[in-house]
């Protein structure tokens, strides 16, 4: 999550292909795209779309690749088969690329430092024209934020690199009836286990609608000590994103249901207690 921008692509849907047409000026996410899928193709078969052909270097570049079976995870009920698959395919996406590899890999858009710098630039401009549920959580999220430091992962005992989507939209997570596969790699590269956890717990698709039970999908991973300090840093770091992004909401033209940005309060405030 870059937090930057909702749209930087098209879809062109064919029956076996999918070609993504990035918008200008995104050519490194082509690129992140475009490695991702080879890397997948070659270290994890079948968790990804194939990779078939790229343009990276033209004005709107382009990135084609298979088309996946199933249907998005975003807005099912997601226990049983469902959650074990889910499990299933982030465990596999974590992990597959060789150490090797994933040293060569790029860290992904949207690190911490980043997402801690973004909500310090909004904050002045936006906490004055929010009400008072969504401003009170604001302000205890931005206490704890002065106060916090989960940001050099890196440089801490047991967090150890994993290759990451960097996007948790639920949306991305295809369900084909016995398999979980992933699309949409823009936002990839080097990460850890509590970063990317966290994208998917805290993303605004995990809880509206039919929500993700975050707490029985993180007990199935297994985490040391320092991952876990680090995993609640940062879904508290991800979900305060959430409720500045959930407050741009244009009331005319509202991307989330009526009330959203309210109940996102709630959850950050739960989590903050």
């Amino acid at each position: 999550m870059t937090a930057d921008s909702w749209s930087t692509h098209g879809l062109d849907l064919g029956p076996d292909t999918v070609i993504k047409t990035f918008r200008p000026g995104h050519h490194e996410q082509s690129e992140r795209e475009w490695r991702a899928l080879t890397l997948l193709g070659a270290h994890a078969p079948g968790l990804a779309p194939a990779p078939r052909r790229a343009d990276l270097t033209s004005d709107e570049p382009t990135v084609a690749m298979s088309r996946l079976p199933g249907l998005p995870l975003r807005g099912q009920r997601i226990d049983g088969p469902r959650l074990d698959a889910l499990v299933s395919a982030v465990t596999e996406v974590h992990d597959c690329v060789p150490a090797h590899l994933l040293d060569e890999v790029p860290v992904r858009p949207g690190h911490r430092q980043y997402l801690a710098r973004r909500i310090e630039a909004w904050a002045p401009r936006t906490r004055p024209r929010v009400g008072p549920g969504v401003g009170g959580a604001m302000d205890r999220g931005l206490e704890w934020l002065a106060g916090a430091d989960p940001w050099h992962a890196g440089d801490r005992p047991g967090i150890r690199p994993v290759f990451g989507p960097g996007d948790g939209n639920l949306a991305n997570y295809l369900w084909d009836g016995s398999r979980v596969r992933i699309v949409d790699f823009e936002e990839s590269g080097r990460s850890d286990r509590p970063l990317e956890l966290a994208e998917i717990t805290e993303h605004v698709s995990a809880w509206v609608g039919e929500p993700l039970d975050a707490e029985e999908f993180i007990g199935r991973f297994e985490l040391d000590a320092a991952e876990r300090a680090l995993l609640l840093d940062t879904r508290r770091l991800v979900a305060l994103v959430w409720l500045f992004l959930l407050s741009f909401d244009d009331p005319e033209h509202p991307r989330n249901p009526p009330g959203t940005a309210e109940r996102q309060a709630v959850r950050l405030s739960r989590l903050l207690d």
